[in-house]
């Protein structure tokens, strides 16, 4: 795996597991080796806030990197787990307005993120709960993008939606974007509902449905309020399927080998 390769992980509705998903594929390429960058695109700061970085006390953050005030490697902060984040705060609600009046206002992350690509081996984007010029960001820096798809009702609302802003992105400002699937998240295999929405999203818009699933585990909850990711210290029933994934992800990216797909039945 030569190559820095940028994951983002998107979707416009809140609630769905992205920062999890950032935090825990992040944790896990850590745990093998790898050199690897998170980049809040949040406003909210929800990645910086869960991996133990008060986003009030920021001194600076990935907004002065987008509107080019400072060089990436002046906001960059270590993690406990030896990552890297490139943290965000609620100033990041002004970029996105600073952003609007600009020439090449999507290629804003492009720019920056190759300026520390020799540092890293991959970077995984937390994009905020919006269509906005953040996301267009994250999706016109990424070489891949996941979508973290809730395993509950109405949860695909808004996918197409954003499936035409992907195709938008693909044939405007990055064509080389590929859309590596739907993630489930909060999945429950015992009820037949979990596996009526999979079907639901896999046939209404042919999206391939990532695996292993994500399970439903308070755990979660646990590791964003402690302040480190769901790996830490844990073994538990969703640190193993995000540790499965990540390592999917490692061999495609070295071998082209094809991710694993969750076959849903009707």
């Amino acid at each position: 795996m030569s190559k820095f390769r940028v994951l983002a992980v998107a979707n416009q509705k809140g609630g769905v597991a992205k920062t999890t998903t950032v935090a825990s594929l992040g944790a896990a390429m850590a745990e093998s080796g790898k050199r690897v960058l998170l980049v809040d695109l949040d406003p909210q700061g929800c990645l910086t806030f869960s991996l133990g970085h008060d986003p009030d006390k920021l001194p600076v953050s990935v907004h002065e990197v987008l509107l080019g005030d400072i060089e990436p490697n002046a906001a960059l902060i270590t993690t406990v787990e030896g990552m890297t984040l490139l943290p965000a705060n609620i100033d990041l609600a002004g970029a996105e307005a600073m952003l609007l009046m600009r020439a090449g206002r999507e290629y804003a992350l492009k720019r920056a993120l190759a300026k520390v690509a020799d540092q890293f081996d991959v970077a995984i984007l937390d994009c905020p709960p919006s269509l906005g010029v953040l996301t267009l960001n994250g999706l016109t820096a990424a070489d891949e993008v996941i979508v973290p798809l809730q395993c509950e009702t109405l949860a695909h609302r808004g996918v197409g939606q954003f499936l035409r802003t992907v195709s938008d992105v693909q044939q405007i400002t990055n064509p080389d974007l590929r859309l590596l699937g739907a993630l489930p998240t909060l999945y429950d295999a015992r009820t037949t509902h979990t596996r009526d929405v999979l079907v639901d999203v896999a046939d209404r818009y042919g999206l391939p449905v990532l695996a292993p699933p994500i399970p439903r585990t308070v755990r979660f909850a646990e590791a964003s309020a402690s302040g480190s990711s769901v790996l830490a210290g844990r073994k538990n029933k969703g640190a193993v399927a995000y540790s499965q994934l990540a390592q999917a992800l490692l061999k495609h990216w070295k071998s082209g080998k094809p991710l694993p797909t969750y076959t849903v039945e009707a």
